[in-house]
Order: structure tokens, then C-alpha cells, then sequence
């Protein structure tokens, strides 16, 4: 994507973006490596896709969580958050601690809870 330099307007956002700027003198790398991320973004965005997946991840932002109080936080059977919870390991956001009989999951890392922050300004922060 290349800016007509007529337009401020757009040289302006381009300048404060963080998003980078294409156009089609990419090289070759540059393009294979932006399709591993597109497709990295897409599986990452798959698997919160659900609302259930969203709602796990969107508790786990406040800390670790059990199974258990997952199933009372979500009013859902076992069943089902147990199955949420494979799908969101298997995506590596969430990973699994054992404590005698009890499973607890935590954020594997900072992207969930980003999205969990940017998602609720968008949808349910009240101004």
C-alpha cells in the first residue's frame, strides 16, 4: 500500500501508526514473513473466537484460576470449560498447573490479557 504524498491527511496517520506501510516493492522475505504472521494472527484470533474461550481468558486476566472456579465463574458444566481450556492450551495461551487433584490454568503470556484489555475498551468500557 502505497500513500499518494497529496494527501496529508494520510501521511500523517502513516506517521503516527504503528502499523507498518506496504507497497509492492516488498522483497520476497518480507512477504513470506508477513504470511506467517497473517496466519499466526489468524490462528491466535480463532481460538478467542468463542465466547466461552473468551469469557476463560478475560478471568484468567485477574490471575490463575481452577477448573473449578472456572465452571462456577462461567456457570458452565466441567465438560465444557475443560474443553475451552484444551483448545486455548493447545493455542499456548493458557497453560495448566496440577496441585494434588486440582488444575489451575494461568496466561501463558501477555497477548491474551492485551486483547482482553483492548477488547473491553472497545466493547465494554462505559465512558
Amino acid at each position: 500500500m502505497t500513500l499518494d504524498p497529496t494527501h496529508d491527511f494520510e501521511l500523517e496517520e502513516a506517521a503516527t501508526s504503528r502499523l507498518p506501510v506496504f507497497d509492492l516493492d516488498m522483497s520476497d522475505e518480507d512477504m513470506d514473513r508477513m504470511m506467517k504472521n497473517a496466519e499466526r494472527a489468524c490462528n491466535f484470533l480463532k481460538s478467542i473466537s468463542h465466547e466461552g474461550r473468551l469469557m476463560i481468558l478475560c478471568h484468567l486476566t485477574t490471575g490463575e484460576k481452577s477448573v473449578t472456579e472456572l465452571e462456577d465463574l462461567l456457570s458452565a458444566r466441567q465438560s465444557a470449560v475443560s474443553q475451552q481450556l484444551t483448545r486455548l492450551r493447545l493455542e499456548g495461551l493458557v497453560t495448566p498447573r496440577r496441585e494434588g487433584k486440582t488444575i489451575y490454568y494461568s496466561l501463558t503470556d501477555e497477548r491474551p490479557k492485551k486483547i482482553m484489555e483492548t477488547v473491553y475498551d472497545l466493547f465494554c468500557r462505559e465512558d
